[in-house]
């Protein structure tokens, strides 16, 4: 006979696996994927490859990819894993992985809608890998002229990619169809960016640098600096254009940018080293995962403040966090 505390406690685990969640989340240590409500109740994971780094939705919201980069640190040596996970999201299951081949430790990457095919970033060989994301297949590998590819971003044509060579102060415009790369200078370690509301200009936190690089996407070249607080990283813009969100890793802290008087206007201590920043689609709420503390801080955007805080399970390393449609 089942016990009545069995019994509960299977309830409440076919209520969970009911739900749906509001957040996916890479947890980059345990190497799995958590998916949790929005009130921070962790409703499952899907265990994906070893050190997972960046993740992204399919046009179409039914699936995840997630880079299976092998290794913790990007400054850290090491062969890497060459798997790309997906995840189908209604269930909450594993789905498959892109194999890819003797390209190793993938990182960074974006989706084209208009084609399904993806831009991945990898580190062993450096270099911006074109895959397609039904046939599941390495279509291309392009040279980018720089070191430590991170993060990528496409153009809404989906005909340039742009790079960071964030060991090589660059970043690398990269046009799909012929390959040709332009490098455009940045400051030190640039790392990940976000479009301008009008698809004109690219915003590019440099961790090294502390600023933010703006590139004129047509010309190909920058045409000014923001100065930040210790070590952007990750960065996203809000709905109305106005404002630019970042994570200040070494400052342990957010900002927050004037996009039309190009100043910092305030930063936030978050009482531990965030290693991304994303926002949800409304701009109302940014995510900053705390990978050493097994927290995710939880920002209202509009009152500049944390509002919250997210555990996940000991020794999870939650990086980044990417809020569900």
């Amino acid at each position: 006979m089942i016990s009545r505390a069995l019994m509960t406690m299977l309830a409440l685990a076919a209520a969970a696996s009911a739900e749906q969640a509001a957040l996916a989340v890479v947890e980059k240590i345990a190497g799995e994927v958590g998916f949790y409500s929005e009130d921070g109740r962790r409703l499952g994971g899907v265990k994906v490859g070893t050190h997972p780094h960046e993740i992204i939705l399919s046009p179409d919201g039914k699936l995840l990819y997630v880079t299976d980069n092998g290794i913790l640190w990007m400054t850290e040596a090491g062969e890497g894993g060459n798997t790309i996970s997906i995840i189908d999201v209604a269930s909450r299951h594993k789905a498959g992985v892109i194999d890819l081949g003797k390209y190793r430790r993938p990182h960074g990457l974006d989706y084209d809608p208009k084609t399904g095919r993806m831009v991945v970033t990898i580190e062993n060989p450096d270099g911006l890998l074109l895959v397609d994301a039904a046939a599941r297949k390495v279509l291309r590998m392009y040279d980018v002229k720089g070191a430590d590819p991170h993060m990528v971003l496409l153009d809404a044509a989906g005909e340039w990619a742009y790079v960071s060579n964030t060991a090589s102060s660059t970043l690398a415009a990269v046009r799909l169809d012929t390959g040709e790369v332009r490098l455009i200078p940045t400051d030190a370690r640039p790392q990940g960016a976000a479009w301008s509301r009008d698809g004109k200009h690219i915003y590019l936190t440099n961790s090294d640098g502390n600023s933010i690089s703006i590139i004129d996407a047509a010309a190909k070249e920058r045409i000014g600096v923001i100065r930040t607080g210790r070590g952007p990283g990750r960065i996203a813009v809000t709905p109305d254009g106005k404002t630019l969100v970042y994570n200040l890793q070494p400052g342990e802290g957010v900002g927050f940018a004037d996009v039309a008087t190009r100043k910092e206007i305030k930063t936030i201590g978050l009482g531990g080293r965030p290693l991304s920043l994303t926002m949800s689609a409304d701009g109302r709420l940014a995510y900053a995962g705390i990978q050493d503390q097994d927290r995710i801080c939880v920002i209202s955007v509009p009152e500049m403040k944390v509002i919250r805080t997210i555990s996940t399970p000991k020794g999870a390393g939650p990086d980044p966090v990417f809020p569900l449609p």
